[in-house]
């Protein structure tokens, strides 16, 4: 019984397969026809969309090649007031030296000098970056030459001395003051 059993239940799966591909393969998928109306629809809202990608891509386009612009503008002259660092560097190192002297007349000329030097390269947009002895040490606004010994423990990890004066030019750091750290 067991075997007639099987041999039954093989039948029944056997032809049951057979109708359920003879029923697959008779089963129509309808298609839908579209009309003119319907496909020239369709065929505008797609160029629609291009449009209005396209025009996104375009008002992007112009909002960054303005930003690009005002940016140029900003640090065009970077490269001039660059190259006039070393010379307010000597002007600074002068005045400490001119100072000393008890010349009243050249220590007032070499300071009116001086002053307009400062005002012209800030009038350019250039500013000092502004970080003295015994502020924290932070990377990304200053340069660590060298460390020392710190001379009291209140200076551990901060700027000891300011070698180095840093200037910046709008919001970009042109050149990093260079300092001193305490160890």
């Amino acid at each position: 019984m067991n075997q007639e059993n099987t041999e039954n239940i093989e039948k029944e799966i056997i032809e049951n397969e057979s109708t359920s591909e003879q029923t697959q393969e008779n089963i129509e998928i309808p298609v839908v026809e579209l009309t003119n109306e319907e496909k020239l629809q369709e065929d505008l809202a797609k160029e629609k969309d291009k449009f209005l990608r396209l025009f996104a891509e375009f008002e992007n386009f112009k909002k960054r090649t303005a930003k690009e612009r005002i940016d140029l503008f900003k640090t065009a002259n970077q490269e001039v007031l660059v190259a006039m660092l070393p010379v307010m560097d000597d002007f600074d190192r002068a005045m400490v030296q001119i100072s000393k002297t008890e010349d009243e007349l050249l220590l007032k000329g070499v300071e009116l000098i001086h002053e307009k030097l400062k005002s012209t390269l800030v009038s350019k947009g250039l500013e000092q970056v502004e970080i003295s002895v015994g502020d924290v040490f932070n990377a990304d606004f200053a340069e660590a030459i060298t460390q020392i010994p710190a001379p009291s423990d209140d200076l551990k990890g901060k700027i000891v001395d300011v070698v180095e004066k840093g200037y910046k030019l709008g919001d970009k750091i042109i050149r990093f003051p260079k300092v001193v750290i305490g160890q």
